[in-house]
């Protein structure tokens, strides 16, 4: 069965885009930020996230052979052993407090003059950075309003009226006079 077999095949050979994500990976590393195509980031954004969660998870190991062994495992994706240092020992921390999320895609508005690629920016979310606000469920608030008795509607109207402070009674309005009318 071809089961979990789709990924971004980005028109190449699996050696290929192995090799290419691997590059990729190990230069976002590096710089923090990198320019590329957009397919190509998309592609980039769940490999890295993946090896990012494995620095993480070396970082909280309680024995020392647990953290070398997703040191290499990581090593086998990226090919690069000075670009999972730096992430291992320094960039692992940045990201502990966050369950996910450790990249960015930004769009960039001009494409490529050669092939008319859409460019795309791919950098590291920010410690610092609190992400957006998750939603809830749509039908939720419907819901709340359905299952809402009448009572607890009642009860809540007299408070809001309460609440609102008395203010004078607004003057009748003056009817206009015979000159005024039309």
């Amino acid at each position: 069965m071809r089961h979990l077999k789709h990924h971004q095949s980005l028109g190449v050979t699996r050696e290929h885009r192995a090799a290419l994500l691997s590059n990729l990976a190990a230069a976002l590393i590096r710089r923090g930020r990198i320019e590329t195509t957009l397919t190509k980031a998309r592609a980039l954004r769940p490999f890295i996230e993946k090896v990012i969660t494995k620095a993480k998870k070396a970082a909280a190991a309680a024995e020392k052979k647990d953290s070398i062994h997703l040191r290499r495992v990581a090593l086998r994706k990226v090919r690069d052993e000075d670009a999972i240092t730096l992430l291992f020992n320094e960039k692992a921390a940045q990201f502990a407090q966050r369950t996910g999320g450790y990249t960015r895609i930004y769009k960039l508005a001009p494409r490529r003059i050669g092939d008319s690629a859409e460019m795309a920016l791919i950098e590291f979310v920010g410690a610092e950075d609190p992400g957006y606000k998750k939603r809830g469920k749509r039908g939720s608030s419907k819901k709340a309003e359905k299952t809402e008795t009448p009572a607890a509607a009642k009860s809540a109207a007299p408070a809001a009226e309460a609440a609102v402070p008395a203010t004078e009674p607004a003057a009748p309005a003056a009817e206009p006079s015979e000159e005024q009318k039309p």
